[in-house]
């Protein structure tokens, strides 16, 4: 009651100060017309019942919503410092754009980094550096089952699908990895025009909703993944088991954004919301999961065959190595995800909670495959905040063989880190599909973009390397990593992690090992 009759009280005042305005000269009108626009604003906060704030301060609360609004635009512009906003502080983002520019990515004065803060990590350098290697080198994939073995690239573009990212922006990532000579992840969202028409080598993802090779009724179907794996781009694929930062669910896209054209190339009723499962239909044991990737080999036609996923049991990981052990196979690669890794749309409590990083992701693949005797033939991908050439070699030191990117590819192409990538407003054109906003990303000028940036941060890799006094990445060791573990101690990744030697699971495991090595069924994937 007491509302209704403040409002009157307004509605009265309104109505007076009109009426004055009216009759006294037209030069009001403008006050009286903002007046009542406010008065309106004011009435409605205080009657309606949805939230507190505007029914206590109506109109003024409206100014709370505002500023809330642009909060992260306020926090990167003008609160953060250089080396603490995440997911990347302006340090890597300015250096990501400055190499994309093609222009020198240095840094005056010394670092502003707290080098005796718990957790810091740095390289040993050498006291007798080596040269650096004139050409960037590449990773062989692909183990004796492999017919048609591809040569990896240092740094890639890892998984972002079309439908997550604009035509453009998967355009200009596919033009740049032609330009450069790298691979391009397609993502699972399927091979689309924009993934071929630029002759880009592509690593074909498959999830569990198996987009682009699927049946009417969302099963894997075999003749089309035959068909789509024998284009000449496609260089390897990739079976998609979880992401690191949402391992464990599926994916939701509603009606409203399966357009024609995603439709086709998803293989999907248009306008119907379609829903990918946590999990693979085609196996449900590790023994299942090896023969499955044995027969895409085959049905690829020989191409290299692997698979992603973010490290959670490490027992059930080991059950997948004693299956490869047993059937006499094993994938040609395996890409690890790390929990830190990026995402168009994810729950926080997924995002922040669930999955290994990708330190401990990467040490226990390689220690596993070591242990189990099959590190020889497979080649281990790092994916997960890899930007610059530090990431990429701080991840081969501990266990990969190669890295990918996808946030850093995505700020080479003009990403701002505006975090609004699920809400289709992607400011820049990258993370959309409104033609609208995809039509300011330029093609032409963005690719090169992304291949200056791979290059340069290869590069970078590579005299990282040179200064650690050994000549290629096949020579680093974990010995020559640090990390500050309190005040007054620091320890190489030698101290810090067991390292497993060739076939030490098989003939005797270490205690540390021994109970998950026993314990994992490969007919089984929980135990």
């Amino acid at each position: 009651m007491m509302r209704i009759s403040a409002v009157a009280f307004i509605g009265a005042v309104a109505v007076a100060f009109g009426t004055f305005a009216a009759t006294v000269s037209p030069w009001w009108w403008p006050a009286a017309l903002l007046f009542a626009a406010l008065t309106g604003v004011g009435s409605y906060d205080l009657l309606q019942k949805r939230h507190s704030v505007l029914r206590n301060y109506p109109v003024l609360g409206h100014v709370r919503f505002m500023l809330e609004s642009i909060r992260p635009e306020l926090q990167q512009y003008f609160i953060e410092r250089n080396y603490d906003g995440r997911p990347y502080d302006r340090d890597v983002r300015s250096l990501v754009y400055q190499r994309a520019k093609g222009l020198e990515a240095e840094q005056a004065f010394g670092t502003e980094r707290n080098v005796y803060a718990e957790g810091y990590e740095y390289f040993e350098s050498s006291m007798r550096p080596r040269p650096v290697q004139a050409e960037q080198p590449k990773v062989r994939v692909g183990g004796p089952d492999c017919t048609k073995p591809y040569d990896m690239a240092l740094l890639n573009v890892s998984a972002m699908s079309f439908g997550s990212l604009s035509a453009n922006a998967v355009l200009a990532l596919n033009r740049g990895a032609a330009l450069g000579g790298f691979a391009h992840d397609t993502g699972e969202g399927g091979l689309s025009e924009y993934h071929l028409r630029h002759g880009g080598d592509l690593v074909w993802e498959i999830g569990t909703g198996y987009f682009g090779c699927r049946t009417v009724d969302g099963h894997f179907d075999r003749a089309r993944f035959a068909d789509k794996a024998a284009h000449d781009s496609v260089k390897c694929v990739s079976l998609k088991l979880s992401q690191g930062a949402k391992p464990g669910i599926g994916g939701v896209l509603p009606g409203e954004r399966v357009t024609a054209e995603i439709a086709r190339v998803r293989g999907v009723p248009e306008g119907r919301t379609v829903v990918s499962p946590p999990y693979h239909e085609v196996f449900g044991t590790p023994r299942e999961l090896v023969r499955f990737l044995a027969e895409m080999r085959e049905l690829s036609g020989g191409k290299p065959v692997g698979f992603k996923f973010c490290v959670g049991s490490r027992r059930e990981f080991l059950a997948v190595c004693k299956a490869m052990v047993e059937e006499g196979t094993a994938p040609d690669f395996i890409i690890v995800d790390g929990a830190e890794g990026g995402t168009g749309a994810a729950p926080l409590e997924f995002a922040d909670h669930l999955g290994s990083p990708l330190t401990e992701g990467l040490v226990t693949v390689h220690n596993a495959l070591v242990g189990a005797g099959l590190r020889d033939r497979i080649r281990i991908g790092a994916s997960g905040k890899v930007a610059t050439g530090a990431d990429i070699v701080k991840r081969m030191v501990q266990g990969a063989d190669f890295t990918n990117a996808a946030r850093a590819m995505m700020f080479a192409i003009g990403c701002i880190q505006a975090q609004s990538c699920h809400t289709n407003t992607c400011p820049a054109g990258v993370a959309t599909q409104d033609p609208r906003r995809a039509r300011a990303l330029d093609v032409d000028d963005k690719s090169v973009r992304v291949q200056r940036f791979q290059s340069a941060t290869v590069n970078s890799a590579m005299r990282i390397i040179a200064s650690l006094g050994v000549s290629g990445p096949a020579e680093l060791r974990p010995d020559m990593l640090r990390r500050r573990v309190d005040p007054v101690t620091v320890r190489s990744y030698a101290e810090l992690y067991e390292w497993l030697a060739p076939g030490q699971l098989l003939i005797e495991p270490p205690e540390s090992w021994a109970t998950d090595w026993k314990a994992a069924d490969p007919d089984r994937f929980t135990a």
